[in-house]
């Protein structure tokens, strides 16, 4: 009986000890983080930002609160073609920033509910896998803004 005491008791520690970890888990560093005005009926619109953290990471996916879905994105001039393409996960290199910008890595929001007005804000959520697994997120308020080139 005594050693199952300990036994519960160890077990709660660990699980407690990994729960506090978790919940204190650094946040990924966004800076210059956007999104593109649409016109009236276009359903599809992009965000842009610049990602950093200090260890290795990975962009799995996002969700934005104006949109059906949205989905990592990157384009790249083959043979004289602009190709755009969707990809699964995004690494985040320690100490190396990733530029989501125009005419290359980006986030794309599929089936908009409504036009993307200059001067409005979008919500959007971004999560992140470890590379011991663990999931994260991380919710942000985005301008958005007219794209000038």
């Amino acid at each position: 009986m005594r050693h199952l005491v300990k036994c519960i008791l160890a077990l709660f520690i660990a699980v407690f000890s990994a729960t506090s970890f978790a919940g204190e888990a650094k946040p990924v560093n966004v800076q210059d983080a956007w999104v593109r005005a649409t016109a009236p009926r276009q359903k599809v619109g992009a965000a842009y930002m610049t990602l950093s953290y200090d260890e290795n990471i990975t962009l799995v996916a996002a969700d934005a609160d104006v949109a059906e879905s949205v989905e990592i994105h990157s384009m790249e001039m083959k043979n004289g073609v602009m190709k755009m393409r969707s990809i699964e996960s995004l690494p985040i290199q320690a100490g190396k920033p990733t530029k989501l910008a125009p005419n290359g890595l980006h986030l794309m929001l599929f089936g908009l509910q409504k036009p993307l007005k200059a001067g409005d804000q979008v919500e959007l959520t971004l999560c992140f896998k470890s590379k011991n697994g663990e999931e994260t997120h991380q919710t942000m308020t985005l301008p958005i803004k007219e794209f000038v080139r």
